[in-house]
Parts: C-alpha cells; sequence; structure tokens
C-alpha cells in the first residue's frame, strides 16, 4: 500500500512543475504495483484539484480529478471513515504536519511499510514512514 499526497499529484499532473519527471517516473513504478494499492485520501482529493484549479484551471483541475477517481490502481478514502484516528494523530504527532498530513500519516501506519509518495519535507521526520520519492519540497 501507498499512501498519495497532494504534492506529489500536483507534481505529476502539473508539467510545469519541478518535480514533474521525478513524479512521473514514480508513478510508473505506482502503476505497476511495487508498493501495493494506492490510497487517496478525500483531503488529499480536496487539496490537489483546488491546487490544480490554480495552476491549470478548472478543466486541467477536473481533467485530473477524473483520472483519479476513475484509476483502477487507486483506492478512495472517505476521511469520515478514519476521522478519530486522525484527530489523535494530530494531537500526538511532534512532526510539523497539517491535519491532511495526520491523515496521510494515519493511513499509512495501517501498513507495517507506511509508504507515503510526497515530496513535502515534513514526512522525513514522521516515525513509521517510507517516503517515496524523496521529500524535496514545501508544498
Amino acid at each position: 500500500m501507498i499512501v498519495l499526497d497532494s504534492s506529489f499529484l500536483i507534481a505529476y499532473y502539473n508539467m510545469r512543475d519541478a518535480h514533474h519527471a521525478e513524479a512521473a517516473r514514480t508513478m510508473v513504478r505506482l502503476i505497476t504495483g511495487e508498493w501495493g494499492r494506492a490510497q487517496l485520501l478525500e483531503y488529499v482529493f480536496l487539496e490537489t484539484v483546488t491546487v490544480l484549479r490554480g495552476r491549470l484551471g478548472l478543466d486541467g483541475a477536473l481533467t485530473a480529478g477524473d483520472k483519479l477517481l476513475e484509476a483502477e490502481e487507486v483506492d478512495f478514502v472517505p476521511c469520515s471513515e478514519v476521522f478519530p484516528d486522525v484527530l489523535t494523530t494530530f494531537r500526538r504527532e511532534r512532526a510539523d504536519l497539517s491535519f491532511t498530513d495526520a491523515a496521510i500519516v494515519t493511513v499509512a501506519r495501517r501498513d507495517r511499510k507506511g509508504v507515503v509518495a510526497t515530496f513535502d519535507r515534513d514526512f522525513l521526520n514522521v516515525s513509521g514512514i517510507t517516503v517515496i520519492p524523496g521529500g524535496s519540497s514545501d508544498l
């Protein structure tokens, strides 16, 4: 299992993003099932399409959103199902995490490998998380 972060998805869908090439290479590995099924949290979907609307316009955001929701390799995770556990993570975690990041951590830790596709360096300071492709921006 691999949990998707908005920084990874934005880099993948925005060809002008500094991390686009690395995101595209990682996406190939994801699609081939290297980490198992991808988990797309509702919060991450919201962040992704919102940022992409600003960067690519409404049509670009809608296209990316549709592709994510239709992808056979991706499981959509409604956040109401994990909210109580996310709130606990948000309260206890000492890293500088947003509530959405706490949700990603919560879901990722359910798998012993705890893999997160992100370019957000904040995840590098979280125990029990493996960052793919390496974490190098501050989205």
